[in-house]
């Protein structure tokens, strides 16, 4: 195994941080006056890509050893690794100008907005880029994973900006509309992207072959099928989705009665989904060399 739990935690971060900043950008162009929900979009997203990746600077052997190692990734641009570097940097410095506009302000300029969508959205893909640009790992597909990442680092940003909202009771999300519609989609689209992973993993022939199966097989029946089928699949997938709907049809009757409750418990289910996600990718991934 080359990369493990620290890896999937820089991964995890680095997408929710993406997935936050994104919402409260979008919010920005439908509702401007989500003051509070937007500032805690824009104050979750650095910190947390921030700790992911110092985070990945430690796995990398560069630590508080030699931190400046890190950034000597730049001088090799035919790494993905390096373009990951960039792009993480270039997010952090948007995220930050948002922030700081953010507090002063109370809004931030829509050019900047998508500035930093197109960052956020670089950032959530480039983790997945990163795994399947790692060579002998079939399980890593570099079209599929990237795709799933991005959804679920929405997914994940957006359920840790509505945790914040609901647990702070500052509210701001009523007039956003289309949070009703993604907070069903997101979990439908991550299950047919899963399920889309393991399909073309699983064709993988050839001397990859055992190894793909290996991997599906760790995931579907093996060492980590309980955290993969109850922990992704039911607690991270189907709980938030049904919940969801409940919460809807609460909502189409009486407005006031949507339990906030409910809702906070929905949105941790996204985030521990988010996170087994990463997690279980990486540690079922069979590499060919062991067949």
């Amino acid at each position: 195994m080359v990369w493990d739990g620290i890896i999937a935690c820089y991964l995890f971060l680095a997408g929710l941080g993406a997935g936050a900043f994104a919402l409260a950008a979008l919010a920005g162009f439908v509702k401007p006056d989500a003051t509070k929900l937007r500032l805690a979009g824009y104050v979750i997203a650095p910190i947390a890509v921030a700790v992911g990746t110092v985070l990945l600077m430690v796995d990398a052997k560069a630590g508080l050893m030699n931190p400046l190692r890190f950034f000597g990734l730049l001088a090799n641009f035919s790494s993905v690794m390096a373009w990951g570097v960039v792009i993480l940097i270039l997010f952090m410095i948007v995220s930050v100008v948002a922030l700081v506009v953010m507090l002063r302000k109370k809004s931030t300029p829509k050019a900047l907005d998508v500035v930093g969508l197109v960052c956020a959205v670089a950032v959530a893909m480039y983790t997945g880029l990163l795994l399947g640009d790692a060579p002998g790992f079939p399980l890593w597909n570099p079209v599929v994973l990237p795709l799933l990442f991005l959804v679920s680092a929405a997914s994940s940003g957006f359920a840790a900006v509505l945790l914040a909202a609901h647990v702070g009771k500052f509210g701001g999300s009523d007039g956003l509309g289309f949070l009703k519609k993604t907070g069903l989609a997101f979990p439908v689209l991550e299950a047919v992207l899963v399920v889309a992973l393991l399909a073309v993993t699983a064709s993988v022939g050839g001397s990859a072959g055992p190894a793909a199966a290996a991997s599906v097989a760790n995931l579907m029946s093996g060492p980590y099928a309980v955290a993969f089928w109850l922990g992704l699949v039911v607690v991270g997938l189907a709980l938030p989705f049904c919940l969801e709907l409940v919460r809807a049809a609460q909502a189409k009757k009486n407005p006031e009665a949507a339990s906030s409750g409910m809702a906070i418990v929905g949105e941790a289910c996204v985030l521990v989904g988010g996170f087994l996600l990463r997690y279980l990718v990486i540690m079922a991934a069979v590499p060919l060399v062991l067949f």
